[in-house]
């Protein structure tokens, strides 16, 4: 994958840890110069340096999905750098809104779900068109949650269906710029967001997909490479599931 993204300039929210934080580095080494976004400054900060000391070009920039003004703050801030050619859509709330019947959930945390994942979403990429060139890629994250309908999960699996809705919509009418937009689903994968999820759903997934096993971020990093790169230039509104079989699309 050296060299695929060469020259190119990618957005990539959620970046402090887990899959951002993997996207990031393989992204980085296949050339890309990178502006890594999550609400988590610390860590963030870490993951930015430890890059720049493997001689890969990030920048942080703090956000907080959350609030509008964050948003718009941030990309001012990457916008005064200068144009990006990739906006990797990884950013969301997952640690702690599962766990619970339809019939107990949270009216708040619904809400706030909804805010940070989907509300969020729409507003990072409305924020990074201007920014975008023809030719432009965004990359959104959904969830296989959404394709199979984990149950206990409502607000989540609800926010990544609407992501993969959203997906296509936003192909239709950002084609006319010529910027391609496509969503990955992966499968629960072992990240610091997930150590909460229960060990019986971990086992569900292990067991269940055609390739058995674990899923690591690092077999997520190929799906978003080439969505960002030029071998997918013709190729947008489409979900790509990368869950090592569980799911199949």
């Amino acid at each position: 994958m050296t060299g695929l993204l060469a020259g190119k300039r990618i957005v990539i929210t959620g970046a402090a840890r887990g899959l951002g934080q993997s996207f990031a580095r393989a992204a980085g080494k296949a050339g890309a110069r990178l502006v890594l976004c999550d609400i988590l400054e610390q860590p963030l900060r870490e993951t930015a340096a430890t890059l720049n000391e493997q001689g890969i070009d990030a920048q942080a920039v703090a956000i907080d999905l959350a609030d509008p003004a964050s948003i718009e703050h941030a990309f001012s801030l990457i916008g005064q750098n200068g144009g990006i050619d990739g906006l990797v859509n990884n950013a969301a709330l997952a640690t702690g809104v599962g766990g619970v019947d339809m019939m107990d959930y949270d009216i708040d945390l619904w809400d706030r779900v909804m805010r940070v994942n989907v509300r969020g979403t729409w507003l990072v990429s409305r924020a990074a068109v201007p920014l975008l060139p023809r030719g432009g890629k965004i990359v959104n994250v959904a969830s296989d949650t959404a394709l199979w309908g984990a149950p206990n999960l409502l607000a989540y699996t609800a926010s990544k269906g609407a992501i993969i809705s959203m997906t296509r919509s936003m192909a239709r009418e950002l084609g006319e710029r010529g910027i391609c937009v496509n969503a990955i689903a992966p499968g629960l994968t072992r990240v610091e967001a997930t150590e909460y999820v229960p060990q019986a759903r971990h086992q569900l997934y292990e067991t269940g997909r055609a390739l058995s096993g674990a899923q690591q971020p690092e077999d997520v990093d190929g799906s978003v490479l080439y969505l960002l790169s030029p071998l997918a230039d013709f190729v947008t509104g489409q979900l790509l599931p990368v869950n090592g079989g569980f799911v199949f699309n």
